[in-house]
């Protein structure tokens, strides 16, 4: 138990800080970038749309990422892994903090957020997968969801960090924001690295790779055993985590976004309301997922696919009302039926693959996944709203076909996972 409790804290910080670094990159991207970085237009989203287009090119890294240090995990150990990943990730962060505005340097201030969303993307490439590993093959029996949700907590501890950086950046006023305040919650970046590599640091390997080690079953091209045998594994998992990530980015990147730009809401309120939503997830993920442990994560992710769908109408229309309460109430009862779509992932997800290409597998479908439902969603959704001069029905209708996604993968992965424990 021992060695359950260390994985889980080592997973769950350094998946706060990759949701972190990510989602206030997401968040200034809907609130300043446009402004600082790129030209000012006369419509107001297409601004925020170059910022997004930016954010995506961090996507196209992490598939490399995820070969590059997955093929480290599954050949030298995932604490060698994660360790990696951390570093790079962080720094990357920290340094967004120094970059000069548009009117500074002109465009080698876009020129460089690139090359550091690259260095971002490619790092957390292989974040993700090795954290839901440590934690879940560290895991004892019938308690691999309840321990793997800890890893899953990144994201709402990301989403209460980042916007709580930027609730207090944002105290200012707009125009503060703008000049200078965005950049303390990209140095603030610096210190969760510091706090993740002493925690990494102090993690005992997994026992499933030490098996493999032990057993000489390591493979010395993962990559290839993955697409020569287990192509069927990655297509489930790519549908599998659809909402869990793109979910995000459209309920909560550009939600704030719409309401802000679109209806003329104040950011603060909004992103206080964000922070309410994120924190109730450390009540919710533990008793969803110790319900997986117990009936299974198919039925679990079925059923918050259904309830997904019944809210992605109202999530957006509750904006109309002005009312930040009852916006905020919304915003929590959106992640609590998301729970379910994104708790199981990683116990759900890793034994669809064989333990000596698990890390590689798990981490390539998470994040061909994060190319198209995290890298391309956000400046699709920013695009549909120009267009459609705000009009909610893209924003839904993407949630809605999400949560489809997800239910093929449920049963795709079920399947795949019968299959390899009957052999």
């Amino acid at each position: 138990m021992r060695r359950a409790r260390k994985a889980a804290a080592g997973a769950f910080v350094g998946t706060s800080l990759e949701f972190y670094d990510f989602y206030i990159y997401a968040t200034a991207s809907a609130l300043v970038f446009g402004t600082v970085f790129f030209p000012e237009n006369e419509n107001p989203f297409i601004g925020t749309l170059a910022a997004f287009a930016v954010f995506g090119v961090g996507f196209l890294a992490r598939p490399l990422g995820a070969v590059v240090i997955g093929h480290i995990g599954d050949r030298h150990g995932r604490k060698r892994a994660l360790i990696i990943s951390l570093m790079m990730m962080g720094a990357a962060t920290f340094l967004i903090g120094f970059v000069p505005s548009f009117d500074s340097i002109g465009l080698w201030a876009p020129a460089i957020l690139v090359v550091l969303r690259l260095i971002q993307g490619f790092a957390i490439g292989g974040e993700w997968g090795g954290a839901a590993l440590i934690s879940t093959e560290s895991a004892p029996e019938g308690r691999v969801n309840f321990f793997g949700a800890f890893t899953q907590l990144g994201s709402p501890a990301g989403t209460v960090m980042s916007s709580g950086m930027f609730a207090l950046a944002g105290l200012g006023g707009q125009e503060i924001l703008e000049e200078w305040a965005w950049r303390v919650p990209f140095w603030f970046a610096g210190i969760l690295v510091i706090v993740g590599l002493i925690l990494r640091a102090r993690l005992e390997e997994s026992p499933v790779f030490q098996r493999a080690v032990s057993e000489q079953e390591r493979k010395k091209l993962p990559v290839v055993e993955v697409f020569r045998k287990e192509y069927r594994s990655v297509l489930a998992g790519v549908l599998l985590v659809a909402h869990g990530i793109g979910g995000f980015y459209v309920t909560g990147t550009l939600f704030l976004s719409y309401a802000t730009q679109g209806q003329g809401l104040e950011s603060s309120p909004l992103l206080i309301g964000q922070i309410i939503a994120a924190a109730s997830s450390f009540v919710t993920f533990p008793i969803v997922a110790t319900l997986a442990d117990r009936i299974g994560e198919r039925r679990v992710l079925l059923v918050s696919a259904v309830l997904v769908i019944v809210f992605a109408a109202p999530h957006f229309l509750v904006i109309g009302s002005g009312n930040y309460v009852l916006i905020s109430v919304m915003l929590v009862v959106t992640q609590t039926v998301g729970a379910g779509a994104w708790v199981c992932i990683p116990g759900f997800l890793g034994r669809a693959f064989a333990p000596e290409t698990r890390y590689t597998g798990i981490s390539l479908a998470y994040q061909l996944a994060s190319i198209l439902f995290g890298g391309v969603l956000p400046s699709v959704g920013a695009a549909i709203l120009a267009v459609t001069a705000g009009a909610v029905i893209g924003p839904v209708l993407i949630l809605v076909g999400l949560a489809v996604m997800v239910m093929i993968g449920a049963v795709l992965t079920h399947r795949i996972v019968k299959e390899r424990e009957a052999v």
